[in-house]
């Protein structure tokens, strides 16, 4: 039977144990802060990545994989005869999408590309139940529908700390800025059809437990919780407290916390956190 592998980037967040356990190929992206460039979990870790952002004045840069790297590991994969279904970060935030599937082109190995519509864990749960069903032999078709309703079962909100990277990253003007860190306002988005959306605004972190753990109460309602991720970018005490909330409202004990890849926390800045959920 014809094998099929698959392939994600690093923004999905996975450790190396899952990466393992899996049999998953991961594509870093490469992130450039205070002259010097890095692969993202190869050369710099997500937590000493945020030491060097917040001691850098320019905003970090962040880059998709080559599209010769894209190539080398479909080539290489498809050496045996294997298939490759290869898992992306959303369209709306990087243009690695794009690039996997002109890389497809240029590949004598079959690969079909999957715009996740996420990132991070939100990401990672389409990946890891591809990989799942991938080890079980089962044919892309059904992978494909099967992940198709994870993405449709998974939410993702995604809380600021500082509008500086905001700011830095050409996503904010500075008026709005200073009046926003005057009035200590924290916006909280989803991510929806592979696009941030506003959702609200906050002054405490003691709201944000509030907004998000009612989200997730009235959302959860009468169905099953398979996984809940909570990445921050050393925001470590408010992520514990969301983590404590979902616990109490809900009775899931498996929350994941844990640093986010430095392609999403260039964007968020310090003290952000994600809030991301499948429930079916």
């Amino acid at each position: 039977m014809q094998k099929i592998k698959i392939v994600t980037d690093s923004t999905a967040d996975l450790s190396q144990e899952v990466i393992e356990k899996y049999d998953i190929h991961v594509l870093p992206l490469s992130i450039s802060v205070n002259g010097q460039t890095y692969l993202d979990r190869v050369d710099l870790q997500p937590d000493e990545f945020i030491e060097e952002m917040i001691k850098s004045e320019e905003l970090p840069k962040t880059s998709q994989p080559a599209m010769g790297t894209f190539v080398e590991m479909y080539d290489k994969l498809g050496e045996d005869g294997s298939e490759v279904l290869s898992i992306h970060m959303t369209s709306g935030m990087s243009g690695t999408v794009a690039t996997a599937n002109s890389a497809a082109t240029m590949t004598d190995t079959k690969v079909t590309v999957v715009d996740s519509q996420f990132i991070t864990h939100a990401l990672a749960y389409q990946v890891i139940e591809a990989a799942k069903m991938a080890n079980e032999g089962r044919s892309l078709e059904d992978i494909i529908k099967r992940i198709d309703e994870v993405r449709k079962n998974t939410r993702l909100y995604v809380v600021v700390d500082t509008l500086e990277n905001l700011v830095k990253g050409g996503r904010i003007g500075k008026g709005k800025a200073f009046i926003g860190s005057l009035l200590n306002i924290k916006p909280i988005a989803n991510l929806e059809g592979g696009a941030y959306n506003p959702v609200t605004k906050v002054r405490s972190q003691g709201q944000i437990v509030k907004t998000l753990t009612k989200i997730f109460e009235q959302d959860t309602a009468g169905k099953s919780i398979k996984a809940v991720a909570i990445p921050h970018a050393k925001a470590i005490p408010l992520a514990e407290s969301v983590k404590a909330a979902v616990e109490k409202v809900s009775g899931f004990t498996q929350s994941e916390i844990f640093y986010t890849t430095p392609i999403i926390s260039t964007h968020t800045g310090p003290g952000a956190i994600g809030f991301m959920y499948l429930a079916e």
